[in-house]
């Protein structure tokens, strides 16, 4: 149950409930705006993305950019360019092709058409990294690669195919969509299958990757700077590996 002894003190491991991790939750914040938000986890990226409502569109709310940038956008510089096709993603029932109109009709105002001029957009709206390493990189190519990392992070992108993101992306505007007129569409999030119980073990070995991470990582810092001197031959890693980690 998550009790140990160590070193003659007693120590436990509780039990957390979290939300469910890479699953659409969708909810109501308390100006009665809808969202559908995924927190994505894979084994070295967790991050957050909702679609929100606000008057009458749709928009992708991401830490990495500052301002929200409409649904369309997001689609056309995930290479889904034509309005049609982005329609027949999200549903082309009526109710769900007018409401989806406005962003669509956003999308032309900003005169955004083409996969570069969205990912223009998209990177006039990230909040400048102030990173002194690695090469630098053109605007695209960091919203492209923002869209692929962190963006709903748990669906795979191979060789930027966006396929499999965008269709999620879609479900996610539909869940909105659907939602909006329908108060039952609206997740619980005090149900118990909304969640998922963190146990001893889950709770262990996350904390022993984190530990193991870092030793891994100040195992290279100190290789990195010991070994372009002369006496490298006799470099032991035994002797630099920190006891108590």
């Amino acid at each position: 149950g998550g009790y140990f002894v160590v070193r003659g003190q007693e120590k436990v491991i509780l039990i957390q409930e979290q939300m469910s991790k890479n699953r659409m939750i969708v909810e109501q914040d308390r100006q009665g705006l809808l969202t559908c938000q995924v927190t994505s986890s894979t084994h070295n990226v967790k991050s957050r993305t909702n679609v929100s409502v606000k008057n009458g569109r749709y928009y992708l709310k991401q830490n990495l950019l500052e301002k929200e940038v409409g649904v369309a956008i997001v689609f056309k510089a995930m290479g889904v360019i034509s309005d049609q096709e982005i329609v027949q993603m999200v549903g082309t029932e009526d109710k769900v092709m007018t409401m989806f109109a406005a962003s669509l009709e956003e999308c032309h105002r900003l005169g955004v058409f083409t996969q570069e001029q969205a990912l223009k957009h998209i990177a006039s709206k990230m909040r400048q990294k102030k990173f002194f390493g690695g090469p630098k990189k053109s605007p695209i190519d960091d919203a492209r690669d923002m869209l692929v990392n962190t963006v709903l992070a748990h669906v795979p992108v191979e060789n930027f195919n966006f396929k499999m993101k965008s269709l999620y992306l879609a479900l996610m505007v539909r869940r909105v969509i659907e939602a909006e007129g329908d108060p039952t569409a609206i997740d619980d999030r005090d149900y118990y299958g909304n969640k998922r119980m963190e146990l001893a073990g889950g709770l262990l070995s996350l904390l022993f990757e984190d530990l193991f991470k870092r030793l891994n990582w100040e195992l290279k810092l100190i290789a990195d700077k010991n070994i372009p001197k002369v006496k490298a031959a006799q470099f032991d890693i035994v002797k630099n590996i920190r006891q108590d980690l």
